[in-house]
């Protein structure tokens, strides 16, 4: 009975995985890290050191999620899920309606660059630039999808992950090719795909320096790959197009991520011939 007794203890006392703590109403001394909150049903949700719920109507407290030793940088709802970015690189999935933590994934690599530590100027940083700085990372390292299922890409220079929202399932992990790296302050997504342009400062066979390029990475079918210029800037202009700006001599072009294919800006003369028609919002020459 002593043993069973000791053991029964153990387990109580026992470290909560990740460090996750849920308070219920009353437990609100949140100094939020940035201004960013989410409306999502009947809750207002905000980024505090953790994730704060509030009832839209009457600003009410409700829940706090928070974990030891962390604090949350960013969020962006997949579907019906919050998915949250931490300081130290762990992305978490939490169900907003029941606050129930569904999964932890955590990205190598993430947590050093959100830090921006070693990189030219960190040393003479501010204590406010320095959290500025992973405010602004973690907003570009989380990339919600939508379609075909809920899911989401996590990005780093080093690395691309891409983490089904249901069950958290690592779907695919890219890593660029040498002497080059993913840029995911100029990464975009649609509603089903995230564009993520490459740098690189290396040379192919012939000693011509690499190309730039974009790769679309999807769920629901193959990756795509769009020849760019090394300083291409991508614009989301709705659900399926993405503006891709290509400099003075190429122009800009915009691409849908549903058909796969370049669509022509608008009043050019190959609009009657073209597969995807611009329409809406598009971009000018």
């Amino acid at each position: 009975m002593l043993v069973l007794g000791a053991g029964a203890a153990a387990h109580a006392n026992k470290p909560v995985p990740f460090g996750d703590r849920v308070a219920e109403p009353g437990v609100a001394d949140a100094s939020p890290v940035s201004a960013q909150s989410l409306a999502t049903g009947s809750l207002e949700l905000k980024v505090g050191p953790g994730l704060e719920a509030y009832d839209q109507v009457t600003g009410e407290h409700l829940w706090s999620y928070r974990r030891e030793g962390a604090t949350a940088l960013h969020l962006a709802m997949a579907g019906d899920s919050a998915v949250v970015v931490w300081d130290d690189g762990l992305v978490t999935s939490v169900r907003p309606s029941d606050h129930s933590v569904r999964w932890h994934r955590a990205v190598p690599g993430l947590a050093d660059w959100l830090r921006a530590e070693g990189e030219p100027g960190a040393d003479a940083r501010t204590d406010t630039e320095r959290r500025d700085t992973e405010l602004e990372r973690a907003a570009a390292a989380l990339q919600p999808v939508i379609e075909s299922e809920p899911w989401v890409a996590v990005v780093t220079p080093a690395l691309t992950m891409g983490f089904r929202d249901r069950d958290g399932d690592l779907r695919f992990n890219s890593r660029p090719l040498a002497s080059c790296s993913y840029d995911p302050m100029r990464t975009v997504h649609t509603d089903n795909a995230v564009l993520v342009p490459r740098s690189c400062t290396g040379t192919n066979s012939a000693g011509h320096p690499l190309p730039g390029l974009v790769t679309g990475f999807r769920l629901d079918a193959p990756n795509w790959q769009l020849n760019v210029g090394p300083n291409v800037l991508l614009h989301r202009l709705d659900g399926r197009r993405a503006a891709v700006d290509d400099g003075p001599i190429v122009g800009t072009r915009v691409f849908d991520t549903r058909q796969g294919a370049m669509a022509p800006v608008c009043g050019s003369p190959a609009v009657p011939f073209a597969v995807v028609k611009p329409e809406g919002t598009c971009a000018k020459r």
